[in-house]
This record gives C-alpha cells, structure tokens and sequence, in this order.
C-alpha cells in the first residue's frame, strides 16, 4: 500500500506573490546560468521575446477559527466580508481544501510542509507554559524563501513555541514580528488567560510591546503588515505572513471583542454573541481590504499572489466560548468532521491561468509550501521540491490551469492518544474514534441569510480591494460573483439513490465510512455497504501510523508561569528563575 506522499511576532492572515511558471526549458537554463538567487526575470511572450518579470510577492493571510459559512463566498449573505469575497470572486475559490482541525498541529503543517504526526505535533495545541516547540531541525517556510532571495515578515499570532528563543519566529526564518506567542489574548489588553494563569502576551520583536497597550490586535497586525509593506523594496520579492488572532475568542471574561462600532452594524443578527463574532470578522475583511490596498499603492499587487485561508473549522454554537458557523458542514474546531477540517480558502494572483472558478482540486494546508515554491521556480522547482522530504505537493499548475490534483489522498489527522483518526482517499472518508466523547459530532448553524437578493454585489465591487483589483484590470463582475456563489453554496437536500442505505454513524463503537463528494455533510454511513473500502482506508491509516513520530507534548513547567516573569507569558528555558529577566521583558 503506497503511503502518502531574524524576528518580530505576527498575526495569521496570508498573501502571497508568485514567480510565473516558465514556458520554456530554454529560458529557464538562461535564467538558472546568469540570474542571483535562482530567479528567473524572463517571460517568454508569444513571439519569442523575453520581457523583464519579477518574482512574485507572496501575501498569506490566515484567520484563526473562521467558520466555513462566515465569509459571503461560500453563500452566506449574514456577514458582510466584501474585501475578502472581492478575491475570492477574481481568483479562485478552494472547493475541496481541508486544514487540520486545531491550531498549532495547522500552522506546523502550513510551515513544514509536513503532516503534524511526522513532527510530534499531532496532540492538540502548544500551551504556553510547555517546554517546547516545533523542532529546531525542521526547515520553514520563510527559510526556504529566504534562500531564493525573499525578505520574509510575519504579523500576528505564532503558536510554534517559545520556550527558548530559537523557537520564536525572529530566529525561525522571519526578519520581523509584531503579535503574540501563545494560542490566544484579549484584542485590547494582549493578556492571556491560559491554564489557570494570567500574563501579557504581545511582542515587538523579542521585546514586550507594552506601548502596544489598547491597541485592538486586528488593527495591531494591520497596521504592522501595511508597515512592511510601503517600507518593503519592491525590486526585491516578499513574503508577508498575515497571522490574524480574528477570530478566535480571547479571554473567559469576555471572549468576543470588537470594537462597539462595528458591533452596532451587526444589528441583523439578533444572537448578541452571534453578533459580536460577525463584528469580528468584518474587522478581519477590513484588514484584507487596507492590506490589497496597500499593494496597489506600492505597484507590488499585480506582482503578488495572495493566499487567505483558516487555520481549522469554525467553533461554532458556544464552543470555546464562540459563535462561528459552519453550517451545513458536520462538527466543529477539533473535530476530524468536515466542520472541523474543510477550509474557508481562496487563491488570488494575476499569474493563474484559469481564473474566477469554484477550484475543485483536492487541496490540503501542508501543500502550500511546495505549491508556493513552484509558483516561485517553476518546472524546476517540481523536480527539487520531489527529492524534500514533505508530505505537501506541489498543486500550481493544476490550481492555475484547472487541472487534475496530483493530491489524491489527506489524512487529516491520527491522534493516539485521544484514539481518533480520519483519512480522505479520492471521495471516500473515513472516521474512526472521535473527540469530546461525541458531544461535538452534530450539526451546527446558524445558516443565517442565504438569500442571494440579501447579498450586496455592489459592495463587493466598491470595497478597498475591489477598488484596487480595477486598477489592474481584474475586477469580478456582477455575473461572476453570482454564478460563483451558487457554484460554492453546498447543498446537502440532494440525494443520491445509494445513500437511501447509510446508517447512522458512531465513531466510538466502530468506524464509518462516508463519500464527501456526494455526501459532504456526512449524513449517510456506508461502512456496511462498502466494506472493502472500508478496509483499504483502514489498512492505509495503519501504514501510515506506523511512520508517526510521537507526540511532543510535555507537563506544564511551573517556571513558565507569567507570575515568575512580572507577569508576562516570556521565553523562560532561557533564564533561571529570578526576579529581572534579561531582554525579553
């Protein structure tokens, strides 16, 4: 059976800028003899002629905890993401693109290429207080930019560990970050609540950014991406990693924060928590919009390629003390359902082929370094990318060209410990074992407006990006937006003859079996009438399994605690305890 194949803190949210994908072998050695950093500046027009073309600048946006049914691509006319749909709409919306259920065991996999159980990072998320980090031997994303002359930034949220400082982001690949190490904070006062402990979580680099104080942190790692970029040398390629707190709730005191302007335009929704999330992903889809802006105003956007894309499933009804909706998907964050692992993802850049399409390429969040890497190199980069040792492949050129997937199968997850695992083999899903003792494994709204007379058209086309995509010529239309909102609706009312069989699904007594093509909302088990598949999937996470590193999860180190450190969540492997810290604080 064939298995799968320095420093500033910042905040998830992507773009990302793309080297166009050579046309000719010729060119390509001309460009690897005689150009630095193995960037081709050539494209090869119709007639032959080689014309300057810079490598492209790379954006990648990552939200934290968006919900599926919370942005107005994917059909939802309740939360007003203008900005965010203005790209979607003139790129490609990512149909078949899947995340890992949690936090760190995502980001692991966006940053190595790797899947989390080949990394140790497979058990739920990185607490602040552990003595660890995401290896040191593993080679990020940045790092690999970083060779092929890039300057690489991140702003907002890291949660990869910071332990000692060789695990924060300035000594990761990043020349810069502006955020927070830990898993979440108050938007205000940048305070983590966490384990029982209390202490302030924002950096400025490797300082504590006490005169980040009242800042609201979507603003906060706004204000610091548009920084890098109207200071960035655009003659030079860069990588800007947008890692967004938006929208994960903070603190138990009061996890929804926005401010109370935004939160009055949500008088529509009458669920207050409802409401208070909706402000907070409209700040997010402001932050998108000043950030596209910023890039046509540094002429860097039609030389960009932008990614935007959450980190896991949304937590919906309550969970974690939040109101995302990722309706009608199955299950929530930290759940291998498809609520919990299919993405909110788009791909943006005026490099793709085939673009404003529902993309139905099976795609998974460890793919986005290699497919980046190709972006950047081109056919070559397909024949170095093969010899590293990634679980990600490169999906450029089906993306861009509308192609088939090289990516046939995902595992989306083996946690031994917890006892769940679940994999995707062509359309077919299996589940076995399940989290929270299954109170999570439901259905979870609300639906909200999905009437499309409801869903303001206009807006997508007068937003700040939207405005900046007409300057290049790449504004979507008002037909565009509506044949691809009803192309990206999921609709779970079709039934397919066969699954008239399906039986109800109880991952703790046995494994079900699900097709995720025809039965995306994993209503109709067919374990029993396909038990032959049932047993290839099962055989496959098996062989998989056996290549799993264990999990690096360690006790909290009481040392960690922000009240040894005056207070403030800090890098204590590398001081003794005591009562002055050198640097960090």
């Amino acid at each position: 059976m064939r298995l799968f194949n320095n420093l500033k803190c910042g905040i998830p949210f992507i773009i990302l800028t793309v080297c166009g994908v050579y046309s000719d072998i010729e060119l390509r050695d001309k460009c690897d003899k005689n150009v630095p950093n193995l960037f081709c500046e050539g494209a090869i027009k119709s007639n032959g002629e080689v014309t300057a073309q810079k490598p492209p600048h790379i954006i990648f946006i990552l939200a934290d905890d968006l919900g599926f049914n919370d942005v107005g691509f994917r059909g939802s006319s309740e939360i007003p993401t203008p900005n965010i749909d203005a790209l979607a709409f003139s790129g490609v919306i990512l149909n078949r693109y899947y995340v890992n259920p949690i936090c760190t065991p995502s980001r692991s996999a966006l940053m190595t290429g790797k899947y989390p159980i080949h990394t140790g990072m497979q058990h739920t998320v990185l607490y602040g207080a552990e003595p660890r980090g995401l290896p040191l031997t593993e080679k990020l994303m940045p790092q690999y930019f970083n060779e092929l002359g890039y300057s690489s930034h991140i702003a907002g949220k890291w949660h990869l560990g910071h332990y000692k400082h060789e695990y924060t982001p300035l000594y990761r690949g990043f020349s810069s970050h502006v955020g927070f190490w830990t898993g979440h904070h108050d938007y205000f006062d940048h305070t983590a609540v966490e384990s029982g402990q209390w202490g302030l979580d924002v950096r400025d680099g490797m300082n504590v950014g006490y005169n980040l104080h009242g800042k609201y942190t979507t603003d906060l790692v706004t204000e610091e991406s548009l920084r890098v970029i109207s200071t960035h040398n655009s003659t030079k390629p860069l990588f800007l990693y947008v890692a967004h707190a938006a929208v994960h709730s903070g603190n138990p005191y009061d996890p929804l924060r926005a401010p109370d302007a935004d939160v009055s335009k949500m008088q529509h929704i009458q669920h207050f928590g409802r409401r208070k999330y909706a402000a907070m992903v409209s700040k997010l889809d402001e932050s998108v919009g000043r950030i596209v802006q910023q890039l046509q105003k540094q002429n860097m956007l039609n030389d960009s390629i932008i990614v935007f894309s959450t980190d896991n499933g949304g937590p919906a009804e309550g969970f974690n003390l939040n109101h995302a909706s990722n309706w009608p998907l199955r299950g929530v964050k930290n759940t291998l359902w498809e609520g919990g692992v299919r993405g909110a993802g788009l791909l943006w850049s005026p490099r793709l082929k085939k673009k404003r399409r529902l993309a139905e390429q099976t795609m998974h969040i460890v793919d986005w370094l290699p497919t980046l890497l190709s972006a950047i190199k081109g056919d070559e980069a397909l024949l170095n990318i093969s010899s590293l040792p990634l679980d990600g492949i490169s999906i450029w050129v089906a993306l861009s060209n509308d192609d088939v997937s090289p990516r046939k199968a995902i595992l989306h997850n083996i946690d031994d410990i917890w006892g769940s695992s679940a994999l995707t083999r062509s359309d077919w899903k299996v589940i076995a074992g399940t989290h929270y003792n299954g109170a999570w494994d439901g259905w979870y709204g609300p639906a909200g407006d999905r009437n499309a007379r409801s869903y303001n058209y206009k807006a997508v086309r007068s937003s700040l990006a939207g405005r900046s995509l007409a300057t290049i010529d790449m504004l979507p239309t008002i037909a565009d937006i509506s044949r691809m909102r009803i192309e990206a609706n999921i609709d779970c009312s079709a039934r397919m003859p066969y699954l008239k069989e399906g039986t109800v699904c109880k991952p703790l007594e046995k494994p079900c079996l699900f097709n995720v093509k025809d039965d995306p909302c994993e209503k109709y088990n067919l374990a029993h009438k396909y038990p032959s598949i049932l047993k290839a999937l099962l055989e496959e996470l098996h062989v998989i399994n056996a290549t799993a590193v264990p999990p690096s999860n360690k006790p909290l180190d009481p040392n960690g605690f922000p009240s040894k450190w005056q207070y403030t969540w800090t890098n204590f492997g590398d001081f003794e305890e005591g009562n002055e810290v050198v640097g960090c604080i």
